[in-house]
């Protein structure tokens, strides 16, 4: 008889004692873990331990090194005194996509993947050389800025440029794009205005919903931002944005409110500033009871990179992940849940989240892409975009589109080195940008041949003067001063050519807002340039146009009369001097309308007297080389922000928002309303015409007077708004417009709810603002309380007055 082995007993004991070790540990046996996909989210989120929850709701960034942690670490790691790695931190994500923003913690264990995310609101930004890859450069289309993506009023093209958007997305291994931006432009010197859409709230919205549904339809995800009142960049970490609740409803809160019912954002970005006292993602009432409950909001909410400062309140406020994440953040987490500061359940319901986005992430569903997306059908795609966002401003003796021009006289340095968009985490890694000489030159015009020669020259020589690495981490290396061109050049550039195009150029970006002094106003030698250029072709009969290479808002008014034309067209993307001179040759007939109002001067923009604030230097603490500056600025311009203010106060603008001239005619007839009497809704109509002489796209605007009884209003407020197909010379269209109880109603903070007041409104058709067409007027009964809400946004801290308009 062979005597038995206790080999068998042996396996079964170290099997025990493994599953002992395992259960001590807080973790289930890796084949019997429940794996997201397969089980409930419940089910897994069960089963997670503590520190894979707190990783998984901060981001796997700055200290993380790898995405995740050996399991049988899982207990141990946060107490460790071995050195952490140090990983990566913006835009230096290397361990799925060179040059992405961050990442998340993975969980391989319960088959939860890390998904990545990316800047941003113009292009993918990726890094276009990567380590051990010397075979291939990887670059992104720069496609139009948000400012110009909004002149063109056309929702169908936003969402077609997603679309493209989108696609690059996904075919770079992204799961969630950081965009699109949708902050109020509330002052022309915010120096992110140019990722963003609009002064106002309907028109962002609208906007930014286009461009989601567009980029969601690959697949993938959007973050729209920064959530909010986030409306300057001077000490924009720090500064503490004081505004009325009623503000806030209707202005700053408003797109995105837009945004989240009509797209449904995978994912929401808090800003950095403060809000009435306290970091907008740590304020529940505005992450968690007005976004969730009053909104409807399904994703998860991320803060922007380092924002806020205290991670126990961004969990309890419904700040799901905080980006892009370090192992303190995780550790004040589990240390707080495991001193009852932070019940556990609370990280539970933001794990949901996050895991519910993961779930459709193209990460989770091992998506093979290709890192090569067919970037020259998308640029033809931005180039289309670009030339029917522009807005033509002024065009006196139909100096465009070109008539017999056969050669061009092309003055001003972005001619040469034409700005396809702003600076930080909006500009794009591009493979080429094309110059408006290059576009001209495309189309078969030729360029004098000695200002090509010398601006060329100068641009080169002063592009090697400029220091490297530029200013700072985002921000664009300094204008170029304007090359002074000789008197009597410019009389023989005269002579030689047909007409002249002078450009004027602006950049700006994230870390700073932009200055009055040579860039809101032109400098002396742009001043100068102009006057000059015109007064010598003008006196050999010959036109001058101005073409506007610029992210936001300049003073206009006093050098427009100088010249024949103005073209604005603003930060166009890659192929900006091919779809300029589209609209210069007439081959694209400009449809675009300002989106933002052109002020006469800066000192009539309502929010003038306190942008950007004060700033508290006594408070001022220093750490190492680092200055943090509280600071401060109070919304006293309240609901009165752009066209709003401009049309209650009769203060004209040079160019009023909704401007905008076409190389044809138009007719408004037939305005009409569906009934007399609201109840509940109503419809509005209008026919328009093409009366002129060639094909051309006109934008209907639809405004609303509403009685001010109990509460002060706007003298109008734009409801809705529609662009016509391309219209034939003869060739009508007719526009619907569907107005419902909350287009009617202003937010009462007495009431917290959003009120129409009865009596007469009065509902206004129009070219622009100030252009309007024909009106209607209804009735309504009795007061209406169209949704009653709970009351939000109030200090949480001591701060100074609170003004409430």
């Amino acid at each position: 008889m062979k005597p038995r082995s206790c080999l068998p007993k042996f396996i079964a004991l170290f099997a025990f004692c493994l599953l002992l070790q395992n259960f001590c540990l807080g973790q289930a046996p890796a084949q019997d873990a429940p794996q997201l996909g397969k089980a409930s989210i419940k089910q897994v989120i069960a089963a997670m331990t503590l520190e894979e929850k707190a990783k998984l709701l901060v981001g796997a960034g700055r200290g993380f090194g790898a995405p995740q942690l050996p399991a049988r670490q899982a207990r141990r790691d946060t107490t460790s005194k071995t050195p952490i790695p140090v990983g990566p931190m913006i835009g230096q994500t290397d361990q799925k996509v060179p040059g992405a923003a961050g990442i998340t913690f993975a969980i391989p264990r319960l088959g939860i993947p890390a998904i990545v995310v990316s800047d941003g609101p113009a292009g993918v930004r990726i890094n276009p050389i990567r380590k051990g890859d010397s075979t291939k450069t990887y670059y992104a289309t720069a496609f139009p800025v948000g400012t110009l993506l909004a002149s063109s009023w056309d929702v169908d093209l936003v969402k077609q440029v997603g679309a493209t958007f989108g696609y690059e997305v996904r075919e770079y291994g992204i799961d969630i794009l950081l965009g699109p931006g949708m902050n109020i432009h509330r002052n022309p010197l915010g120096g992110r205005n140019f990722e963003y859409y609009s002064e106002d709230p309907l028109v962002t919205g609208k906007m930014a919903a286009a461009m989601v549904e567009g980029i969601q339809s690959n697949g993938v995800g959007t973050s729209i931002k920064h959530y909010t009142a986030n409306n300057q960049e001077t000490h924009r970490n720090t500064v503490n944005t004081i505004v009325s609740e009623r503000a806030m409803r209707e202005i700053y809160l408003r797109g995105f409110e837009i945004a989240v019912k009509d797209a449904q954002p995978w994912t929401v970005m808090t800003s950095y500033n403060k809000l009435n006292g306290t970091y907008t993602s740590e304020r529940a009432d505005l992450v968690t009871n007005i976004l969730r409950n009053e909104w409807g909001f399904k994703g998860f909410v991320m803060t922007d990179w380092g924002g806020g400062r205290d991670p126990i309140a961004q969990m309890k406020a419904g700040n799901d992940l905080i980006m892009p994440g370090n192992p303190n953040q995780a550790k004040a987490i589990i240390d707080a849940v495991n001193n009852k500061q932070l019940d556990e359940s609370v990280l539970d319901a933001n794990v949901e989240h996050v895991l519910n986005i993961i779930l459709r992430s193209s990460a989770f569903a091992h998506y093979k892409y290709s890192d090569a997306p067919d970037l020259k059908k998308d640029a033809q795609v931005s180039r289309m975009a670009a030339a029917q966002g522009m807005v033509l401003l002024k065009n006196n003796g139909n100096a465009l589109p070109f008539k017999g021009v056969k050669k061009v006289a092309l003055f001003g340095n972005t001619a040469y080195d034409i700005i396809a968009g702003g600076t930080g985490s909006g500009n794009v890694n591009k493979a080429y940008t094309i110059s408006l000489a290059q576009g001209l030159q495309n189309a078969g015009l030729q360029i004098n041949a000695s200002l090509l020669s010398a601006y060329s020259a100068y641009m080169a020589e002063a592009r090697a003067k400029q220091p490297r690495p530029a200013r700072g981490m985002f921000q664009g290396p300094p204008a170029i001063p304007q090359l002074q061109i000789a008197d009597n050049n410019m009389q023989q550039d005269a002579a030689d050519a047909d007409i002249a195009l002078i450009t004027i150029g602006r950049n700006a970006g994230e870390g700073a807002d932009r200055k009055l002094e040579n860039d809101y106003y032109l400098s002396d030698a742009e001043k100068a340039l102009i006057k000059n250029v015109s007064d010598a072709f003008h006196a050999k009969g010959k036109k001058v146009a101005v073409v506007l290479n610029i992210g936001g808002v300049i003073e206009v008014a006093s050098w427009r009369d100088e010249v024949d034309g103005i073209l604005l067209a603003w930060q166009p993307g890659l192929e900006a001097g091919n779809a300029i001179t589209d609209v210069l040759s007439g081959n694209v007939n400009p449809s675009g309308k300002l989106a933002t109002t052109f002020t006469i001067d800066y000192k009539d923009v309502p929010s003038a007297k306190n942008f950007p604030g004060k700033e508290f230097a006594n408070q001022a603490t220093t750490t190492g080389t680092r200055t943090v500056m509280p600071a401060e600025v109070t919304y006293e311009d309240g609901i009165y922000v752009g066209y709003r203010y401009y049309s209650t106060f009769k203060v004209d603008p040079a160019y009023e928002f909704g401007f905008g001239l076409s190389y044809t005619t138009f007719n408004y007839s037939g305005f009409k309303i569906s009934a007399p009497l609201f109840k509940g809704k109503l419809t509005a109509s209008v026919t328009v015409t093409n009366t002129g002489k060639v094909a051309g796209k006109e934008v209907a605007q639809l405004y609303l007077s509403a009685p001010a009884v109990k509460l002060d209003k706007p003298a109008i407020e734009l409801k809705g708004f529609a662009k016509t197909r391309l219209l034939k010379p003869g060739e009508s269209q007719t526009l619907t417009f569907a107005i419902n109880a909350r287009d009617l109603a202003s937010y009462s903070t007495q009431q917290e709810a959003w009120v129409a007041e009865a009596g007469t409104y009065t509902l206004s058709i129009g070219a622009s603002s100030k252009a309007i067409k024909q009106t209607a007027k209804f009735k309504l009964a009795k007061e209406m309380v169209v949704e009653k809400d709970e009351q939000a946004l109030a200090p949480q801290v001591a701060i100074t007055e609170l003004k409430s308009k």
